[in-house]
C-alpha cells in the first residue's frame, strides 16, 4: 500500500524559535484539522540492557519544561524509566502526512501537580487509577470489574475519591524534537532541533 503526500513545503524560515512553540502550532493545527485524539503519542521506553517497549498514551500537558502523560508508578512504562529514563515519543499524524518525534528524558512530576490533575478527570477514572494494578497479570475481566465496584460503593458519585500514591505524572524534558513533513517521491521534510547551549536551539535538516 502507498500513497503520495502532496502538501505544502517546511522550510527552516518557518519554524518557531523553539521546538515547543513549533509543537504547539501544529498541534493546534492538528486540532482544528479535526484529528481524533491528537494528544495520543507513542511512547517508547527500554530496559537498562536495551529491551525495548511501546505503547500509546494520551498527552495531558505540553509546556517549555516538556510533555507530561499520567500513569501507574508501578506499570511496565514506569518501571522502565525508573531504570532508564530515556525515552522517546512518538505522535503519528497521518491525516496531516506529519510526525513530531520526540528524544528525551523522563521526571516525575511533583505531587502537587498531579493531584492537581487528578481532581480533573471523570470520577470514573478516578475510580480506574485505584482498580487497576496496572501491567500485572491479572485471573479475569471480571476480577477488574468487581474491584470498580467495590470502589464505586466506596466512592459514589460526589465523593471526594483520594489519589493513588503509586500513580503519577512523568514528563519528558526534550533533548530532540523532529517535525517531519510527508511529501510527493518521498523527498520528506525532516526537521530537527538540538540544543545550541547556552539556552538556545538549532534547526538541522535530514535526509529522508
Amino acid at each position: 500500500m502507498r500513497r503520495q503526500y502532496r502538501t505544502t513545503l517546511l522550510d527552516e524560515t518557518d519554524l518557531a524559535a523553539t521546538p515547543m512553540a513549533q509543537f504547539a502550532r501544529w498541534f493546534k493545527e492538528a486540532v482544528t484539522g479535526g484529528l481524533h485524539e491528537p494528544n495520543a503519542v507513542v511512547v517508547a521506553t527500554a530496559t537498562p540492557d536495551g529491551h525495548p517497549s511501546t505503547r500509546t498514551v494520551l498527552l495531558k500537558a505540553y509546556d517549555d519544561r516538556g510533555f507530561v502523560f499520567y500513569t501507574n508508578y508501578a506499570s511496565r512504562k514506569a518501571r522502565e524509566l525508573a531504570a532508564n529514563p530515556h525515552v522517546s515519543l512518538l505522535f503519528p499524524w497521518h491525516q496531516l502526512s506529519r510526525q513530531v518525534i520526540v528524544t528525551g528524558t523522563a521526571e516525575r512530576v511533583p505531587r502537587e501537580e498531579t493531584e492537581t490533575y487528578f481532581r480533573t478527570r471523570p470520577h470514573g477514572s478516578q475510580l480506574g487509577a485505584w482498580a487497576s494494578a496496572q501491567s500485572t497479570v491479572i485471573a479475569s475481566r471480571r476480577e477488574l470489574e468487581t474491584h470498580y465496584e467495590e470502589l464505586a460503593t466506596r466512592y459514589p458519585e460526589g465523593a471526594e475519591v483520594p489519589v493513588p500514591p503509586e500513580w503519577g505524572g512523568f514528563r519528558i524534558v526534550p533533548e530532540t524534537v523532529e517535525f517531519w513533513q510527508g511529501h510527493e517521491n518521498r523527498l520528506h521534510d525532516r526537521l530537527r532541533y538540538v540544543p545550541a547551549p547556552p539556552e538556545a536551539w538549532r534547526v538541522e535538516r535530514l535526509a529522508p
